[in-house]
């Protein structure tokens, strides 16, 4: 398959060594006939799940050992793109040596993560990321064919988008996975809020307990929460230099409040940190004095050095205090 054939070749870099192996070579795609079940004494389960809306089909084979519930051979058939070729290559792959049960919990993500090259590059371009997103259900479905129940019995996660099945576990993950910052990505990668659209914000449609903007926002500022905190941990460990401005000043706003804070407001003052200024040699930390620090005799001697002192030792020794 011609890499012109699946989208314009400027984005074929965007798309994992996995991923282009697979499109061409997927090595579980076929069939699983009843007759060959039989003669190894198991049991065939034949599951489809097919996305009309976006021409993506996917056919799944089980070869189940009705002895332990073991899927000792998994095949399929993909009627789609190159992308959902090597998706369900992978998602047969992983269903191997399974019991039915362990089946079921795998993700829509657990495939995409497995078609990287490495943990940290998407596996295909943010458009074609939704193309492993049937892997949920046909897995679901296939379990329930053979356990005699409704796939729905398998739901453990709350499911946000109805239309395209994606839950509010797998929309947290793939966020913070590709640091998507709008809906537009999140829909790129998931197809939520592709289709009818009920589940992108209030307004227009009945009440829902989830909308993508509100979990967008709630996963952002997590985000931001952990990077702050993980920021403030390697002040400590004299990676000061690396922060961004913000994380500077919250990270001597912290040790300020550990270690010279109350010492300042017993003495009926106080201190804030104004702006940072970094150069090859120095990083002059300016400070403005509140309450009775300002104008104090020992706010430019005693009390700056104390002040300096436990900067340099806890975040950094290129730091310089000075009062403004």
């Amino acid at each position: 398959m011609a890499k012109n054939d699946i989208l314009g070749a400027s984005l074929w870099d965007a798309y994992s060594n996995k991923v282009t192996t697979l499109m061409n070579n997927p090595q579980h795609q076929g069939e699983i006939t009843e007759e060959e079940a039989e003669s190894h004494g198991n049991k065939l389960i034949v599951a489809d799940f097919g996305a009309e809306s976006c021409g993506d089909a996917v056919r799944l084979y089980w070869e189940i050992d009705p002895k332990d519930d073991k899927i000792v051979n998994s095949k399929f058939k993909s009627f789609g793109c190159g992308t959902a070729i090597a998706s369900s290559d992978v998602m047969t792959e992983l269903c191997i040596g399974k019991t039915v049960q362990e089946a079921v919990k795998i993700t829509n993500i657990d495939v995409e993560l497995a078609l990287r090259d490495d943990p940290e590059t998407p596996a295909v371009p943010p458009q074609k990321m939704h193309c492993s997103v049937m892997a949920y259900d046909v897995i679901k479905k296939a379990a329930g064919l053979y356990m005699g129940v409704e796939a729905e019995s398998f739901e453990s996660e709350i499911i946000v988008c109805e239309c395209a099945r994606v839950s509010l576990g797998t929309l947290q993950e793939v966020i913070k996975l590709n640091d998507l910052k709008t809906v537009e990505q999140i829909t790129d990668y998931t197809k939520a809020g592709g289709f009818c659209k009920s589940c992108i914000k209030p307004g227009g449609h009945e009440a829902r307990e989830y909308y993508l903007t509100d979990i967008l926002e709630d996963t952002r500022r997590e985000m931001d929460e952990e990077k702050m905190k993980a920021a403030a941990d390697a002040g400590g460990k004299g990676d000061f230099e690396s922060m961004t401005l913000v994380q500077q000043i919250k990270a001597i706003d912290s040790e300020i409040d550990d270690s010279i804070r109350q010492f300042l407001i017993m003495d009926g003052g106080d201190m804030e940190v104004i702006d940072i200024k970094s150069s090859d040699e120095y990083i002059d930390v300016y400070i403005r004095y509140l309450g009775a620090c300002n104008g104090c005799a020992s706010s430019s001697t005693g009390t700056l050095y104390a002040i300096e002192s436990t900067l340099k030792e806890k975040l950094s020794k290129k730091i310089r205090v000075l009062p403004i």
